[in-house]
């Protein structure tokens, strides 16, 4: 499927960095900014339920990573490592930071990356569905846990995930092997920021085990499980996953300059 050409809406923008272009679509206002990272083969249109309720307490930008969305191919595929540098440098040129970062599963490998390599930036951290467990380092396993996962899911959560990927393109394999490569469980403990790992409850890409590793390997962090929820949580019903969000964002309202 042809990539969509960089979008003209005016709360929608790109931003090139060292040979790699992002897209970012922006709503609400005020602070805190929420800066919201996607999975492997997703886009920034799958936080579109969680970004509404988000903007109603602050300024919430939404990222097509390199490659992903409308954002254009990088003529070669970003580690981990170089796409938390290149979300950080839009941080700084925007003028966002520090920022509340959200990551959802992939997305949670960028952000550890970012806030390990980029502390300043960070102001909280939030981990849903972290990948990639290093017991099923992978793409046999990965594939057998998303494929029992996604058994009988909701179809709004199989018509936004499928669209995406097919958008995704030719280059998901070295997207795959860039995302299955990287070794989260070493920016972890370099890891700075108050952090809240969320998992679904009946997720079967990110174990339990997993994500109480997570949670004990950085040093300020917390678990929380959203029931009846499994991997793409923040697509089919946002809503919880948000309450908790926003509840854990509101213990440190009162330490924020100005509130």
């Amino acid at each position: 499927m042809p990539r969509s050409p960089l979008p003209t809406d005016p709360s929608v923008h790109s931003f090139s960095h060292a040979g790699a272009t992002l897209v970012a679509e922006e709503t609400g206002g005020g602070r805190p900014v929420f800066l919201l990272l996607h999975g492997i083969g997703l886009g920034r249109n799958v936080f579109d339920g969680l970004a509404g309720i988000l903007a109603r307490q602050g300024r919430v930008i939404a990222v097509d990573l390199p490659g992903y969305g409308s954002a254009p191919e990088p003529e070669r595929t970003l580690t981990m490592e170089r796409t938390a540098d290149l979300v950080a440098a839009f941080v700084r040129a925007s003028r966002l930071g520090p920022v509340v970062l959200i990551g959802h599963s992939m997305g949670t490998q960028v952000a550890s990356e970012l806030a390990a390599r980029h502390p300043a930036l960070v102001e909280l951290l939030i981990l849903v569905a972290p990948t990639v467990d290093k017991r099923a380092r992978r793409l046999a396993p990965q594939l057998g846990r998303l494929v029992r996962d996604l058994a009988g899911e909701n179809p709004l959560v199989l018509y936004r995930g499928g669209r995406e990927y097919l958008r995704a393109g030719p280059n998901l394999r070295g997207k795959t092997r860039a995302m299955l490569s990287h070794r989260p469980e070493l920016a972890y403990p370099r890891i700075a920021a108050p952090t809240l790992v969320l998992r679904g409850a009946e997720d079967r890409v990110c174990p339990p085990r997993w994500c109480r590793f997570v949670v004990a390997s950085i040093p300020d962090a917390r678990y929380s499980q959203v029931p009846g929820h499994r991997h793409e949580t923040m697509i089919r019903d946002p809503r919880e996953a948000a309450r908790r969000i926003v509840a854990f964002v509101g213990r440190f309202d009162a330490e924020r300059p100005g509130s």
